[in-house]
């Protein structure tokens, strides 16, 4: 049996590329558009826990945060 799990990804464009990451864990993936980067990253999480666990989930707050850099 399968369960879901909601899980929040950010994308950035680098390049040509929509990279897209996984906050809960350390998964990303990419893709020449920003759907192809999160249907990647999906696949890429599918099989990630095919070995790990599913961590607990927590509601991600983001939020920008600026700083100053020399």
């Amino acid at each position: 049996m399968s369960e879901q799990v909601r899980l929040t990804a950010a994308v950035t464009h680098e390049d040509d590329w929509y990279v897209a990451r996984c906050l809960e864990v350390e998964v990303a993936s990419q893709g020449s558009t920003f759907e192809e980067s999160l249907d990647n990253l999906r696949e890429a999480l599918e099989l990630y826990f095919e070995d790990e666990p599913v961590p607990a989930v927590h509601d991600v707050i983001t939020a920008p945060v600026q700083v100053r850099v020399a």
